[in-house]
């Protein structure tokens, strides 16, 4: 892969991230009833700043959870997965819950999440926030909160990196290979 070109910055992703917040509190009058689950692993990250700055905005701290949604996914049919590293330690009965990931492609991860979350319980609603749509839908999934729209061709690959897993905070878009000779 070569990298084609950084969409977003340490400063552009602190943005997205305090818009979408601002924006989850606006949609749902607060933080009353509010959890966010992040799907493993860098939505995970991206959840507990969204949790802290909503924590820092309302003085409310609202719970957070990761989601492993292995077990979930349509492309792993047959395989025993055993591994679950889901970590929710609330219910998610009644609640407004927001799933936060990373990056939205085909909607394949976030049908997953839909179906391990309603694995836990039946919340109120769910919401989807994701740091970047990139589109090629494969699926009807719509987020609700998105830090930003990026278009791009199928033969390219959307990385977000964060501090807490990677060396900083950015968002970088890879040109693939076309040429399957060179790959071999």
């Amino acid at each position: 892969m070569k990298k084609k070109a950084v969409i977003m910055d340490e400063s552009a992703m602190r943005r997205a991230i305090a818009r979408v917040t601002y924006e989850i509190l606006e949609r749902n009058h607060g933080a009353e009833n509010l959890c966010i689950v992040g799907i493993l692993s860098r939505g995970v990250v991206l959840a507990e700043r969204i949790a802290q700055k909503i924590e820092e905005l309302e003085h409310i701290q609202v719970k957070t959870g990761a989601l492993d949604i292995t077990p979930y996914r349509d492309d792993r049919t047959g395989e025993a997965v055993t591994a679950a590293k889901t970590s929710i330690d609330f219910p998610v009965q009644d609640k407004r819950v927001v799933i936060v990931d990373d990056v939205l492609y085909t909607g394949r991860s976030c049908r997953a999440a839909l179906d391990a979350i309603l694995a836990l319980g039946r919340p109120q609603c769910m919401q989807l926030a994701v740091l970047v749509d990139r589109g090629h839908r494969e699926l009807p999934i719509r987020p609700d909160y998105i830090g930003k729209n990026v278009p791009t061709a199928q033969t390219e690959t959307v990385r977000v990196f964060v501090h807490e897993l990677d060396d900083a905070d950015r968002v970088v878009i890879y040109e693939n290979s076309t040429d399957r000779k060179k790959d071999l």
